[in-house]
This record gives structure tokens, sequence and C-alpha cells, in this order.
């Protein structure tokens, strides 16, 4: 077959087919291009998920009849100053946006410039571009985009449903408001109720409000400022505490001078900071902000620009991850809120026998003095299942009460007043209570202990006076001899005993008496999931935190006044305390105002 030139049509849905993957991006292209402009408001309208009507309308300087006659070639493109593509300070570059939309839909753009008279209109139905006319126009540009894919028909098969494509754009609009909380944003369409973000005070109170708006508030109480900076490389934003957690990555959301990216080496460094906080099963909620000289780094390696290539990686992964563990750390003792409100959340009324019409809310011994309201409908939000509840007696339900001491209740964690169950102590704090989960605060304990031994000079060993045998899959002891040395840096001594077992000579002092053969099975099961990609750090920290489990307070101990204080003070003095090496919160923290509003004192 010879060799022949495509024609001009071709070229430009080929290259559609680069940058306009579905209605989400052309979303973005055009949201990008209302923000290099100078937008202060940006409004975007959809219908039928993108796929009939894409409308971007904003207040940026617009465009002259020249520059709007040159928008829709390709390769045309007022965000480089010259020909060094190292010196990308805009979010959109190629030139190839415009003329790839109209390729494949029917593009109709309105633009005024200051320095006209009047407005200006062009179209470009499937490529076949119009003239520019004088039309109607306060300010700025309005962009619409019609029947999306009409002239690829082939292409409308791979999109998704209205909805799901409706999502994909609101996700879009999401991240680049929060890259840019000074400039409003409204994002309607007949697939989603009107949403406004309204333009935010610069600065660090600016940026969490925007987040606020955008991620809830659940996010804004939960967030821990995040700050930091080496050789150039500045990072800002905000993480969510180890408690407040999704079951996949779609919270995290990192930007690279401005620009929203999916970037491996960002999540990475996240997962790797997380690591010591978070099970593998569970991500954090992050809005990270890297901003660092446009030459260090390449935002040319994907038509989407979604992908970036660092000059220096390690530079940036590591500030990452030392910038999210001093964070971390600092807040170590702030119990997210989420377990609290949960709590509270899970107290219902209760039906008393023989009092079935009976309503707390008017009882004769209610305060009248706090602005008392009839009760509508059921009150508190009935829950999945009651953290309290009258009923049958339990044989279980021991409670051990005694005085706490005056000068502890000013203490971060209070005094501790009784032990519920074996398992939770309760502390009285000067404005409220808290509950600890005994066996989960001293994990996260003994875990720190064992990394601050390792660091210094390796955990200490106790010999077992009769070593234990633990019989084992092949494959296991396998596993667990060829990873000895790293076991015996933990104050763990193993060492082949047959073809089906392994001998536990000495085991860490720290950990006390501890179930040896659990520990063995539980971490044969763990090296079995690994492979060589992943890092020592990481291994060990497996290792770490498997051993502090089995060293721990067992939940069903019975402790004495002052052991439990003693926990309480050092989870104080110990950093990341606020949640076990599972993620899991140590503590919830009750407002006494929280508890009040229960008994309709408030």
């Amino acid at each position: 077959m010879p060799i022949r030139q495509l024609s001009e049509a071709t070229v430009n849905r080929i290259a559609a087919g680069e940058v306009v993957e579905r209605p989400a991006s052309v979303v973005k292209e055009l949201v990008e291009n209302a923000l290099d402009a100078g937008a202060r408001k940006i409004d975007v309208m959809t219908d039928g998920g993108g796929r009939r009507l894409i409308r971007v309308t904003d207040d940026g300087e617009g465009m002259t009849r020249g520059d709007l006659a040159l928008a829709v070639e390709r390769h045309a493109t007022s965000k480089l100053d010259g020909d060094d593509l190292l010196a990308i300070r805009t979010l959109g570059f190629r030139g190839e946006a415009l003329p790839s939309i109209g390729s494949v839909a029917r593009l109709t753009i309105v633009t005024r410039h200051a320095s006209e008279p009047h407005a200006w209109t062009l179209t470009v139905d499937g490529g076949e571009k119009s003239e520019a006319k004088p039309a109607a126009l306060n300010e700025g540009t309005r962009v619409e985009v019609l029947d999306l894919f009409y002239a690829t028909p082939a292409r409308l098969k791979f999109l998704k449903t209205d909805r799901s494509e409706a999502e994909a754009v609101r996700d879009v609009v999401r991240r680049l408001a929060m890259s840019r909380p000074d400039v409003a944003f409204t994002l309607a369409g007949e697939e989603r109720a009107p949403v406004t973000w309204a333009a935010a005070l610069p600065g660090g109170p600016g940026r969490l409000a925007r987040l606020a708006d955008v991620l809830g508030l659940e996010f804004r109480e939960n967030a821990v400022e995040i700050r930091g900076e080496v050789h150039g490389v500045a990072l800002e934003g905000y993480a969510a505490l180890p408690t407040l957690t999704r079951a996949n990555a779609l919270g995290q959301y990192l930007f690279v001078n401005g620009r929203p990216v999916r970037d491996k080496l960002l999540v990475g460094a996240v997962r790797g900071a997380y690591a010591d906080y978070l099970p593998r099963d569970r991500h954090p909620l992050v809005a990270l902000f890297v901003t660092l000289d446009p030459r260090e780094v390449d935002v040319n390696v994907h038509p989407a620009k979604t992908e970036v290539r660092f000059r220096d990686p390690g530079l940036v992964r590591s500030l990452l991850v030392r910038s999210l563990k001093e964070a971390l750390a600092r807040e170590g003792h702030r119990a997210s809120t989420t377990g609290g409100t949960a709590t509270i959340a899970a107290f219902r009324p209760v039906t008393l026998p023989g009092r079935a019409n009976w309503d707390w809310r008017r009882s004769p011994s209610r305060p009248a003095s706090r602005g008392y309201m009839p009760a509508r409908g059921g009150g508190f939000a009935e829950a999945a299942q009651a953290a309290f509840e009258v009923g049958e007696p339990s044989a279980d339900a021991r409670v051990e009460s005694f005085e706490p001491a005056a000068e502890l209740i000013a203490r971060p964690l209070g005094a501790a007043r009784a032990q519920v169950h074996e398992t939770y102590i309760v502390s009285q704090t000067k404005d409220g209570l808290v509950i600890v989960d005994q066996h989960a605060a001293h994990e996260r304990l003994v875990y720190e202990r064992l990394k601050a031994a390792i660091d210094k000079s390796g955990v200490a060993r106790q010999i077992l006076l009769i070593p234990e045998i633990v019989e084992l899959d092949a494959a296991d002891v396998g596993r667990l001899v060829e990873r000895a040395d790293e076991l015996a840096r933990f104050g763990l001594l193993i060492e082949a005993f047959g073809p089906g077992a392994v001998a536990v000579r000495e085991t860490p002092s720290l950990l006390g008496e501890v179930n040896v053969r659990g520990l063995v099975c539980d971490l044969a099961e763990h090296m079995a999931e690994w492979d060589e990609a992943l890092p020592l750090e990481r291994r060990l920290l497996h290792v770490s935190a498997t051993m502090a489990c089995y060293g721990s307070v067992r939940a069903g101990r019975r402790l004495k006044p002052e052991e439990m204080n003693a926990l309480l003070r050092e989870m104080e003095a110990t950093p990341n305390s606020g949640q076990c090496n599972h993620g899991r919160p140590t503590y919830v923290e009750l407002k006494l105002t929280d508890i009040e509003r229960l008994f309709g004192r408030r």
C-alpha cells in the first residue's frame, strides 16, 4: 500500500482521540483555558452527562477577533512565551484542545476582549470552521459544545451512562476548584442540582474553606495542615487524620504547580507516609499542593497532562513523606471527630416496658429553662446498633469504679474513672470524658517502643528456657528462615527445625509473655504476601506491627487504677497514640456539651 498524506480532518480526529477521551476531558480543557485567561468566575453546564451539551462561561480577559480565528487552528496557543517547552507556567499549552473538540462536535465560541467594541463568535462543525461574526456578550468567553462525538459515532459506543459521565465531569471540576480557591465555580446540569463554590480568601484559611466546601465539613474537622520545603520544592495542603479513611484512593487530590495530577510517585509517597497508621485496604484523604520551578518538572509526558515527571523524584518523595509524618505525629493525640460523632449518633431513645407512649423529652423533670422545643419525628437519628441500651442484664457488664486524682483531670486524657467490660477505660476530663480501647492503645505504645529500640541499638531479647517448636507449611518455613536476619533485629531468633517446622529460641523482651505460635504464624502469613519490590522499611514495619499486637494488653484483662492512669499518661507522651497500628482509633472523646444534649440539658 503506497504512503499518502492524511487529510487535515483525519489528522484532527486522530488528535482528538488523544485529547478528548470523554465529556470530562472537554470540561477539563475548557475550564483550564478559562483559568489561564484570568477568570474569577466560571460556570459549567452539562446535559446528557456532557454528551448533548457542555457550556463553560467565564469572566476572563476574552479574545480579539484575530485571536479567536487562530484559537481553533492546530498548534496555536497563547500559553507559551517562546519555544521553551520547559518553562510551562500555565495549565494548557499544546494548542490542540479547541481544534480537536471542533473536529468531533459542534463547537461555538463567543468572546469579547476589552479592546473590542463588541463580542465575536465563531463555530466549528465537525472540523468545518466558519468566519468570525459580531455577537453580544458583556465580558469573557462562552464556549458551547453540542453533540460530542457526532462526527465519530464509533467513539459514542465507549461512553458510559449519562450519570457516570456526569460524575466524571463533577470530579474534574472539583479538582480544579480545589486548586484555585480564589475563583468561584458553579456546576449545573440535568443530572444534578446546581452546586456553587464561592471564591475564598487567599492563604491557608481560604484553601481549607474551599476544601471543606468540596470535600465536606467532616474533612475540615479532621484535617491536619501540611507544610514543608526543601531545595526550592514547597509542599502545602491538608491531610485527614488516620481515623478518617476511604476504601479507595479516589479521595487523594494531588496538584503540581496548580495542575491536578494522578502521579504514581506522589500516590506512593502518601501511602508510605501513612504506612504506620493504616491497614492495606484503607486509604487516607489528602489534598496536597507541590510547587517547584517549572524546569524541574516535565508536564508534557501525557496528552491529557494528568501525569508528570520530576527531575529529582527522590527529593519530592522524601519531602512528602517527611512532611506528612511530622504533621501526623504532631497531631497524634487529636482523635478524629468521626469517633465522637458516631458514638453520639449510636444513642437512641429506649422504650421502657409498659411505657410505650412515654417521651423522655416531655418528662416533668426535664429542665424548662433551656429553650425547650417540642420534639419532631423520631428525635435522634436511629443508628444501626445502639451503643448503650437498657436490656437484659449482662454477665460481662462489670464496672470497676474509683475516685480520680483531682490533678489528673486537667491532663489531655484526664483521670481514669472506671474499666468497663474489662476492655474499655473510661476517663474524666475537665470538659467531657474519654473512652479508651486498652488493647488498641497499648498496641500502639509497644509498636513505638519497638521502633525506638531498633533505631537505637536493636531490640533486647529474652532466651526461652525451652525452645518452642512451631509446625508450618514448608513454604512458610522457607520464607521465615530466609528472613531470619531481619527478624533477629526485632529480637525474634528462629531457625529451621526440619522441613516443616521452626524453632523459636529467643523473643523480644519488650513483649513479655507472648503467644509464640500465634506470632510466628501471623508473620508467615504476612511474608507470603510480600514481594521483592516491597521496601525493607515497609517489611520491617509489618513485623513491628504484628509483634506489637501480640505484646500488648489484651482485651478482657482487669487493670488496676494506677495501671489505667499509667497507660493514659504514656499515651500522652507517645507520638501517634491516637490510632493503633491497624488504623483504628485508640480512644473516643465525648464533650460534656454533647452529653448534655442527649439528656435535653441543651
